[in-house]
């Protein structure tokens, strides 16, 4: 009876489920049927349209190339030699009329004088009289009027010149073209021209077959030609090519792709094979039904460890953390047991996602929960909470363990390079620790607590381990305060101030500029310390909104005091805008101070991001006469390569070697390998930090070109720095007035 009872409801089960199979069956071949025919049309469309706007970029790309082709030459103080101070045919036909044929293809050449005569031409890569020109007259010379009306730039004397230039499309000889005119000027501002006389090169290129087979070879058309007169063939796709007056010049036509036919075609016998097996497979269903229970139970039990664990490297994943950190502190076995939470966190791990890809990435996530293991092995919690952070929960019932041993290991395994992809990939990783006795701890608290020691880890300069301590909370709490009376400050103008500290040349001990320093003074809290304040900024990216207030004001000073430099410190996040450059010439512009005497500092963190917005800023810079001067050199990792690569004009020495000169201190020979290394790629020598005169005599010996530091004077407002620049002995520094600097310093 069983038996029978079990039979019946598995064909009444089999019924219930195969109907709405079926249903669902016909109802999907129905719809897919109706969805090709509408996918097939669609397809066909968007690659018309796809065809279409490849061939007007083309087309346009060609327009463009050949700018760029005639900018090669016509930016050529040969050129002016050559055409406009004295005509040489030779020359000409060599390297402007011929050498555009032979080497960029284009059909005809044309120069005219500053009269708009013709001087030379070219045809068919064939030099050619000036009557020659008479078939192109019509087409050209409405573009060479179109040339002359263009006003020209005014051109800072010595300055390069800067070519005007008019390209478009029209009928040449019977034929579609692109032309293109450009003014002839100097390349290195040595040569002057009257402006509007300039003699002009006129090139000529015709969308002739030569051209379509060209597009047809390189971009995959068939059958592709240009044409007077638009087909009316259905296969053909057209695009009309315009001229800058919006009139047809002609059609480049082509054999249209019809990938959504092909596809149909492709297609169709194998969509009705799959029905019919998919007829086939329903009656394979029943057999099925009875192992669906066994695969939905192993299927929920995947779903609950993927849930668990994260999926690139198969360590336990947050939730599941959480979940066991909780459990771990609530086990009345871990009552004396001595637990210790680690947060880890990758240095430089966003470089390499950026240079290398994500799926280098991805590898070098999964090669370090490798190390960990290996570091922490099997018995530890090792989870990953989220990109580059992970968190090892360590319990330990017999004694503590060393944690900064530990941690010394892990971070040098990570400090090992990684291969990736055949690249090598060098990143850090820092490390906070808390540690508890017991289960006395909340989980979230000990968490908090691990990421405050995380912060501390970051902030001290990275790729080390720091151990939780109470006053860490209390810092952090100060941080927050800051933060919030900076913003505050920030939107005011009575508390922030900027004061300059002197620069003193070595030899003569003459004032010959002043490094710009921010100074804050909290009406509640009285002056607070810029190591205080700015690493908050940097922290919180207040750095470029304190930077600017920072460099308005020693750009207003310098622009009273032409010829002296005036130094600002500049931040990693400001130099990595891309608009910081065009913030720092509109602040030089609206202040009237010149490039030449603004120097910025940066410091060799910026050299070591590698960031190619912060190295094109400072080529931006250098190109304009800003100086750049890198700071605090030899704390970091200074490395000769940094220097050859990156355009620095001064080094500065740091303040920790200046203050431990002395005669027969290895201080002594470090600084002179520093000035050596500098002087030998002809950069400038700045010594921060000198507070006596033997410090400054041993400078002077080894070489140092500039001094700055409390010997002669702390900061000061810049009414008084400007009082210093305009003395009559030419700001020399003397003992007197350094008393009376450093009094004015101290009360700042």
């Amino acid at each position: 009876m069983h038996q029978k009872t079990s039979t019946r409801d598995r064909w009444q089960f089999s019924a219930a489920v195969l109907l709405p199979v079926v249903l669902a069956l016909v109802i999907t071949a129905a719809s897919v049927l109706a969805f090709v025919v509408w996918s097939t049309n669609n397809i066909d469309q968007r690659a018309l349209e796809r065809q279409s706007a490849m061939a007007a970029q083309v087309i346009e790309s060609q327009r463009e190339t050949m700018e760029r082709e005639l900018t090669s030459v016509a930016v050529w103080d040969d050129a002016i030699i050559n055409t406009r101070l004295a005509f040489n045919q030779t020359w000409v036909a060599s390297n402007l009329g011929v050498w555009l044929h032979d080497f960029y293809g284009h059909d005809a050449v044309v120069i005219f004088d500053g009269k708009d005569d013709p001087l030379y031409v070219m045809t068919e890569g064939v030099s050619r009289t000036p009557q020659a020109m008479s078939p192109l007259a019509p087409s050209i010379l409405p573009l060479l009027d179109r040339l002359r009306a263009i006003r020209p730039a005014p051109q800072r004397p010595g300055a390069p010149g800067t070519a005007r230039f008019v390209s478009d499309y029209g009928i040449v000889s019977g034929e579609p073209a692109i032309m293109t005119a450009m003014t002839i000027v100097s390349d290195t501002g040595a040569l002057t021209q009257p402006q509007g006389t300039e003699p002009v090169l006129l090139a000529v290129k015709f969308l002739d077959q030569a051209t379509a087979k060209q597009f047809n070879r390189d971009y995959l058309f068939a059958g592709g030609s240009f044409t007077l007169v638009q087909s009316n063939d259905p296969d053909r796709a057209v695009h009309p090519i315009l001229n800058s007056s919006g009139r047809f010049v002609a059609f480049f036509e082509w054999t249209r792709e019809r990938p959504g036919m092909v596809m149909l075609h492709q297609t169709g016998p194998a969509m009705a094979a799959a029905f019919i097996i998919a007829a086939i497979m329903i009656s394979l269903l029943l057999t099925q039904l009875r192992r669906s229970s066994a695969a939905l139970e192993a299927g929920r039990r995947l779903a609950e460890h993927q849930a668990a664990h994260d999926q690139l490297t198969g360590l336990p994943n947050r939730m599941s953390f959480d979940g066991n950190l909780v459990r771990e502190l609530a086990n009345p076995d871990n009552e004396t047991a001595h637990i210790s939470l680690f947060m880890l966190d990758l240095d430089r791990f966003k470089q390499v996602n950026d240079t290398l890809g994500h799926q280098a990435g991805d590898e070098l996530i999964c090669a370090v929960g490798d190390r960990l293991r290996a570091i922490f092995g099997p018995n530890t919690m090792i989870a990953r909470l989220g990109g580059d952070e992970f968190a090892v929960l360590s319990v330990n019932h017999d004694r503590p363990i060393d944690v900064m041993e530990i941690s010394g290991r892990v971070i040098e395994s990570i400090r090992r390079p990684f291969t990736l992809n055949r690249f090598k990939a060098h990143v850090g990783a820092s490390i906070g620790i808390v540690m508890t006795r017991g289960i006395q701890a909340e989980p979230s608290e000990l968490v908090r607590k691990a990421d405050i020691a995380l912060y501390e880890a970051k902030a001290g300069g990275r790729n080390r381990a720091v151990v939780y301590e109470e006053h860490m909370n209390e810092l952090l709490q100060l941080q927050h305060t800051i933060e919030a009376e900076l913003r505050e400050a920030l939107c005011r103008d009575d508390q922030l101030s900027v004061v300059f500290q002197p620069l003193v040349d070595q030899q003569s001990r003459k004032v010959v500029g002043a490094e710009a320093l921010s100074r804050w003074y909290h009406p509640k809290y009285g002056q607070i310390s810029p190591a205080r304040f700015i690493p908050v900024a940097e922290n919180t990216g207040l750095i470029e909104a304190l930077g600017d207030v920072v460099l308005r004001r020693a750009c207003e000073l310098g622009a009273t005091v032409p010829g002296r430099t005036v130094a600002v410190n500049i931040s990693p996040t400001q130099l990595r805008n891309p608009r910081f450059s065009h913030q720092v010439f509109d602040i030089l512009h609206q202040t009237g101070m010149r490039p030449l005497d603004l120097e910025l500092e940066i410091t060799e963190s910026i050299l070591l991001d590698d960031e190619h917005i912060s190295s094109q800023n400072l080529r931006t810079f250098r190109t304009a006469g800003i100086h750049i001067a890198l700071d605090d050199f030899g704390t970091g990792y200074s490395s000769l390569s940094y220097l050859k690569r990156y355009p620095v004009d001064r080094i500065k020495i740091d303040r920790s070697f200046v203050s431990q000169l002395s005669e027969g201190h290895v201080s002594v020979a470090i600084t002179q390998a520093i000035v050596s290394l500098a002087h030998a790629m002809e950069l400038e020598v700045t010594a921060e930090g000198v507070e006596t005169e033997e410090q400054a005599t041993i400078l002077g010996q080894l070489g140092c070109n500039t001094l700055q530091g409390f010997l002669f004077s702390g900061g000061v407002p810049a009414q008084k720095i400007t009082e210093i620049f305009a003395a009559p002995e030419n700001a020399l520094i003397s003992r007197k007035q350094r008393r009376a600097l450093s009094a004015t310093a101290n009360s700042h």
